[in-house]
């Protein structure tokens, strides 16, 4: 593939596929291949409170390569598609000042969508609404949540993620804010970036992917996960602790669970949330997809296409 008179002259390679693939080293490696930076498209390492838990690059990592999403934000701050979407183009125009590739990672479908394609301007919700729908959840339950939606937005629940908590809550807030189905917000209208976008699918054998998750577990809980989790504890009401990894962890210190049955609990979550994130991101057919296997054939793509 050669370059043509007519392509517009810098590109954004965007790095995706499921959590413990392995997208932030070779998105390091990439970003030092191309001597440019690098933009998280993770909903929660932007978050400076918690760090073990979301799997953020280690603090070598992060100085070999400048990150931008990371660190970014503070757990109490509202952080969604549409900050991600402003906050991402701005890093982009920054980098491409001085390079001519920009390096995208992260496992957030929702923020790689709005950043490559656009985002819908949602509704401003009225705060108390969130905090109640917030509360109930945690009080009642996935079950109840699930059927708040069925019930007052039967069109999210027959075409959304009913197994994703906060895509609910963020349904259900819509409907009673504004009495709309969030699908009559959500237009589709793709947006003209004036760059190229070259996505970049890592995926492994499930059993291989389903064993990087548990290891990584284990080695979170090495490095202090619980202590990070504890501390979380008088905020874990805040919407962006509603997140496997520490709502386990909050069922533990309450109580109702052991914390045997915690650890074994945030490993099936994140099995069922990689098994989810592979879901969204095969729907994109201009994702390119590449084994952990095969990197050499990855770069080659790369150099090739850009």
């Amino acid at each position: 593939m050669h370059k043509s008179s007519f392509q517009k002259a810098k590109t954004c390679v965007v790095v995706v596929g499921p959590t413990a693939v392995g997208k932030t080293s070779l998105a390091i490696d990439l970003a030092k291949k191309y001597q440019t930076q690098i933009i998280s498209a993770d909903s929660r390492q932007c978050y400076k409170e918690i760090s073990i838990g979301v799997a953020k690059p280690s603090l070598q990592q992060l100085a070999e390569v400048k990150h931008h999403f990371i660190n970014s934000h503070s757990i109490r701050e509202e952080v969604n598609a549409s900050v991600f979407e402003k906050f991402a183009l701005e890093a982009v125009n920054h980098i491409f000042k001085n390079h001519d590739v920009a390096v995208v990672v992260g496992g957030t479908g929702l923020y790689i969508n709005a950043f490559c394609n656009g985002i819908d301007e949602m509704p401003d919700i009225e705060p108390s609404v969130r905090r109640k729908i917030i509360q109930s959840y945690i009080e009642n339950g996935l079950e109840w949540l699930q059927q708040q939606v069925k019930m007052n937005d039967e069109l999210y629940y027959s075409t959304g993620e009913i197994q994703n908590p906060q895509r609910l809550m963020r349904a259900l807030e819509v409907k009673l804010s504004t009495g709309k189905s969030i699908r009559e917000f959500q237009s589709k209208n793709k947006v003209y970036r004036d760059f190229n976008i070259i996505k970049i699918g890592l995926q492994l054998p499930k059993e291989e992917l389903h064993r990087n998750i548990n290891n990584r577990l284990d080695e979170m809980m090495k490095e202090g996960l619980l202590d990070e989790a504890q501390s979380m504890l008088p905020y874990k009401e805040l919407n962006a602790l509603q997140t496997v990894g520490y709502q386990e962890f909050f069922d533990y210190f309450s109580g109702e669970i052991s914390l045997e049955e915690a650890v074994e609990l945030v490993k099936k979550n994140t099995r069922h949330y990689a098994k989810r994130q592979v879901t969204w991101f095969k729907k994109d057919t201009s994702t390119n997809w590449f084994s952990m296997s095969d990197i050499v054939s990855l770069v080659f793509y790369l150099d090739a296409s850009i």
